[in-house]
């Protein structure tokens, strides 16, 4: 089945829009003509139980909502495997979209969920396939696909907590890494496969014995990223293979409606579930923003690191080089810096955000491979060195922090040239960010060490690149 959808001709559109205007015309004449016969006193009460009837649906509505967050994890019929699993990981309750997604995701429904990074969704479309696989236990059964490798990694830890009474069988298919070692991880017959769409197609068309054939569930995780151009040809490979009857859920921060993208994903009626049904940051995340002054950028993102020192802090560049360069930058003047982008191998990638996670290291320099789904609980502080092109990313982004009810603080460093950027992200969030104005002479005083330590940092970066062409011949 193909995934285009055909544009109707001009012809079809214009008759189209004629018999949409006779149909407007006609239903105002009758409109009319009802107001001109009825009574103005029936008019009036007519209008009035319209108004109760909307009054009343509100009221149901805000009811239901209130029973659906009450609920337990033990209300849903969750299997006790699972629900001593939940303990163990210290979930109170249920968060918004799991409260919302969980009694039609436990019917076998197709899940499309909207909600704001942070808000548990891994779990959400975790917990119903680990209950529907406690009856099944069939090898294969579930395929989970992301965007880049680090979410994988991620998505797979929540499999593995939550499946853990079960005897889960569970593996991660990432690119960056030995092809061999994941032929025998699958030749294992894991339930839950995880997976970057690239590297899943590689193992589907080259690994004896590998089939997703009867796949049950396919999840989508960052939807709104994989529908996207770069992986759709690869996602119309996977999805002509695996079986049209299965289970498919589409969860994101920020998840596009249109009818295209949602066709390619091929879901059959599938349950809208939305917490947020706007692009939107937590209440619990002050965002603020810095106007810098040209060739002032260094000074002032050293100004913050001395501000917040000792606290967690992610820093957000645009690309590789500039995520290496601050972070070598940061270490010349004494900070506990990591970079984390595409360029470096997948154990190094894998290893810096361990070091991070783990305390090791307070600092992480990265490119929007960190920004999607990344769930590191304590960062204090999210820095945009480089404002994204995406207004999306920039709510990726500040998701880092303020995550699960926690606060949490981002701050964007804005020269001339960003102005329509943050203009754009602003529309977007629906909110004007308030401008923060360090202390000038502070930031004067500081001014001539980092351009020193500037320096230094590009001569390193230059002497390594040079090493390693002497290297190679």
């Amino acid at each position: 089945m193909s995934s285009k959808v055909g544009k109707p001709s001009k012809k079809i559109n214009n008759k189209y829009i004629a018999d949409l205007k006779k149909k407007l015309a006609a239903s105002n004449k009758t409109k009319e003509e009802k107001h001109v016969l009825k009574p103005e006193s029936e008019s009036e009460d007519e209008d009035n139980k319209d108004e109760e009837k909307e009054k009343e649906a509100e009221e149901n509505e805000i009811k239901e909502d209130e029973e659906i967050m009450n609920k337990t994890f033990k209300d849903f019929g969750l299997k006790e495997d699972i629900l001593e699993a939940i303990e163990q990981l210290n979930f109170d309750k249920p968060t918004p979209i799991q409260a919302k997604s969980l009694t039609p995701a436990l019917e076998g429904r197709d899940i499309i969920g909207i909600a704001q990074t942070g808000s548990g969704k891994t779990a959400a479309f975790a917990i119903p396939i680990l209950q529907a696989l406690w009856e099944a236990q069939t090898p294969y059964f579930a395929c989970v696909l992301a965007p880049t490798r680090e979410l994988a990694y991620q998505i797979r830890e929540t499999f593995d907590a939550l499946g853990a009474n079960m005897g889960l069988r569970c593996c991660t298919i990432v690119g960056g890494m030995d092809m061999m070692e994941q032929a025998r991880d699958l030749m294992r017959k894991p339930h839950v496969v995880v997976a970057t769409p690239g590297r899943l197609m590689d193992h589907l068309e080259n690994t004896k014995g590998f089939s997703l054939r009867a796949l049950k569930f396919l999840v989508m995780d960052e939807a709104d990223r994989l529908l996207e151009l770069e992986f759709g040809p690869v996602l119309d490979k996977i999805l002509q293979i695996i079986p049209r009857k299965r289970t498919t859920y589409l969860f994101s921060a920020t998840l596009t409606s249109k009818i295209d993208k949602l066709q390619r994903a091929s879901l059959h009626n599938p349950v809208k579930v939305a917490v947020n049904s706007k692009y939107s940051t937590v209440e619990t995340l002050v965002q603020t923003l810095m106007v810098v002054p040209d060739g002032f950028k260094n000074t002032y993102l050293v100004y913050l690191l001395n501000e917040y020192v000792g606290k967690s802090i992610i820093i957000f560049t645009r690309t590789c080089a500039h995520a290496q360069n601050i972070s070598l930058l940061g270490r010349i003047l004494g900070f506990s810096a990591i970079p984390l982008h595409g360029q470096l191998s997948q154990a190094q990638r894998l290893g810096a955000l361990n070091k991070f996670k783990s305390g090791d290291k307070n600092i992480l320099v990265a490119t929007d491979v960190a920004a999607r789904g990344l769930d590191i609980p304590s960062v204090d502080l999210v820095i945009n060195y480089d404002i994204p092109t995406d207004s999306k990313a920039y709510i990726h982004r500040v998701g880092r922090t303020a995550r699960a009810g926690r606060s949490g603080k981002s701050v964007s460093l804005v020269t001339q040239y960003d102005l329509e950027l943050i203009l754009r992200i602003e529309k977007v969030i629906n909110m004007k960010l308030p401008k923060e104005t360090p202390n000038k002479n502070e930031i004067l005083a500081l001014h001539d060490s980092v351009d020193r330590a500037s320096a230094e940092s590009i001569r390193q970066v230059k002497q390594f690149h040079s090493n390693r062409k002497i290297h190679r011949r």
